[in-house]
């Protein structure tokens, strides 16, 4: 039998025999530009509307308040309405006082942070004003170390420690070397009340590797209902600039005030940022050598 003849040059033939392998491919090809091509705009439409959190304007951080309440432990005006807040608080205990396991206990169990209120010596002032168990800058080592310690078995379920008065002490590195190493110790953090600029708690809680905080804004150091008003707006000015707001009040003298200007401000303040004890801003392991310096 003659085979037909085909006007077909050789390379011309194996094109064709390769066509249908070629077909499929070019099939594959373009299903899927024409798959991508059909989903470019919903995909990029969908960027637009629903960004990622990387791609999202995080730039705004977080504000947050803690409230600090000096002077619980003996009983002081305003310590039952300190206590029911409508928020979480962090209470100062003083040592060694009348209602300093009472309070501290109360505080606990309504989930707010205690701290050891520890009593230190002024610039100025009367010794006596300190109550029992002050550091004074006439103790030895040995008898700051005690002191610190009997002060920490005496305040149950306290995260942390802060100063009553105490801008003496708190300038004065070789009583501050000692009650901080204590602290750390004990897994305690220290909040600097910033009763003397020239304190060297910062200083040597970066050295020792103990978590450290400083009060911004004391509420009512002056008794009146209208200028612990006023600190509220400091506080909110403060915040502008920070990220983070630490402000002390106090029960006793200006108590009942302070506690009513704050039941006032605070859902104002929770508009703006989110109220936190103390022990949140250090996180969850305290006992970590991490200095927290303010934003």
């Amino acid at each position: 039998m003659n085979r037909k003849k085909t006007s077909q040059s050789p390379q011309v033939q194996h094109t064709n025999r390769m066509m249908p392998r070629w077909k499929r491919a070019v099939a594959v090809l373009s299903m899927t530009l024409a798959i991508t091509a059909a989903l470019q705009p919903t995909t990029l439409k969908a960027a637009v509307d629903q960004p990622s959190e990387s791609l999202q304007p995080s730039v705004r951080t977080e504000k947050t308040v803690s409230i600090v309440i000096d002077d619980f432990g003996n009983g002081m005006a305003g310590t039952e309405e300190m206590l029911k807040l409508p928020v979480k608080i962090t209470a100062a205990v003083m040592p060694f006082l009348s209602t300093t396991k009472k309070d501290a206990e109360a505080a606990y169990k309504l989930g707010h942070d205690v701290l050891i209120h520890m009593p230190m010596e002024p610039n100025h002032g009367k010794k006596s004003w300190l109550g029992p168990g002050a550091i004074t800058a006439d103790l030895s080592d040995a008898e700051v170390r005690e002191r610190v310690e009997a002060a920490i078995a005496d305040v149950p379920h306290a995260v942390g420690m802060n100063n009553h008065m105490g801008s003496k002490i708190t300038a004065d590195e070789r009583i501050m070397r000692i009650v901080l190493t204590v602290c750390k110790e004990r897994g305690l953090f220290f909040l600097d009340s910033k009763t003397n600029y020239r304190s060297v708690v910062a200083k040597l809680a970066q050295e020792i590797g103990l978590p450290v905080l400083e009060n911004n804004v004391f509420l009512d150091d002056v008794y009146t209902a209208e200028h612990i008003s006023k600190q509220v707006n400091v506080i909110r000015k403060h915040m502008e600039t920070h990220n983070r707001t630490i402000t002390i009040g106090h029960v006793g003298s200006p108590g009942l005030k302070t506690a009513a200007v704050l039941q006032q401000s605070i859902p104002g303040l929770q508009a703006e940022a989110r109220i936190l004890k103390l022990s949140e801003l250090i996180g969850a392991s305290i006992g970590d050598p991490l200095v927290m310096p303010n934003p």
